[in-house]
């Protein structure tokens, strides 16, 4: 298939317009390598471990979630130099979708309502709030991962879910006028604990993430390339 061709289908899954102003010029073909595409691996990071992975088994296209061009390149080298020397030379392409696949249907947000089991779902600017009908333990389960609960979460119950770095004041004061009884998603700051009207209960980044990734590669048929952070908890 050409490349052009397979753009136009991810396109339809994740449509660009969708994206946050912040993922412009982010997402796309944002490395172009061979144009006839044979082979599809989906990840969420492209990572060191995941560019050998994928250049070995000979996939021509790697769709991830999250760019590993992120911030504006002024000089290429170090770690960055090494990972655009095997990408380049391997002539794989590298295919972004980050906030649009967060928005789309049936993207990052609704593959974390359907494996949590959610209920009478709401969207919302970004995720969704649902009735959870599971508890804490069966979500580290389902999402292999621990919790960290801030102010007194309990569950099953009403809960609103944003994949990724989603703990922001405006979207959970959505949550709270949706009904939500906490609110679930990664990287949270202190502040934001102290000012929250509802609990918030924090799960790795990757763990929120990369469902929707692996259900992209499962209903494309294609390849999914897991490469988790090594998380560990301490007590």
């Amino acid at each position: 298939m050409d490349i052009g061709d397979l753009i136009e289908e991810l396109e339809r899954v994740a449509p660009p317009v969708y994206a946050d102003e912040m993922d412009h010029g982010r997402i796309g073909l944002i490395i172009e390598g061979n144009p006839e595409i044979g082979t599809v691996a989906c990840t969420l990071d492209v990572t060191p471990a995941v560019v050998r992975e994928a250049i070995g088994r000979g996939f021509d296209l790697l769709v991830a979630h999250h760019t590993p061009l992120w911030n504006p390149v002024t000089a290429v080298r170090g770690s960055l130099a090494s990972l655009l020397k095997d990408v380049l030379a391997s002539g794989l392409n590298i295919y972004v979708m980050h906030t649009n696949f967060d928005q789309a249907p049936g993207g990052i947000n609704d593959t974390l309502a359907g494996l949590l089991g959610f209920k009478d779902v709401k969207r919302m600017t970004l995720g969704v709030c649902g009735t959870c009908p599971i508890g804490e333990k069966e979500i580290c389960r389902l999402l292999d991962a621990p919790l960290l609960a801030w102010g007194g979460a309990r569950l099953p119950g009403r809960l609103a879910v944003v994949g990724g770095s989603g703990f922001d004041p405006g979207l959970i004061d959505e949550a709270v006028a949706l009904g939500a009884a906490a609110f679930l998603s990664a990287d949270l700051k202190h502040a934001v604990i102290r000012d929250s009207p509802l609990p918030l209960i924090e799960a790795p980044h990757y763990a929120l993430e990369a469902p929707g990734m692996r259900r992209l590669a499962e209903e494309k048929g294609w390849f999914f390339i897991d490469d988790p952070p090594d998380v560990r908890v301490w007590t």
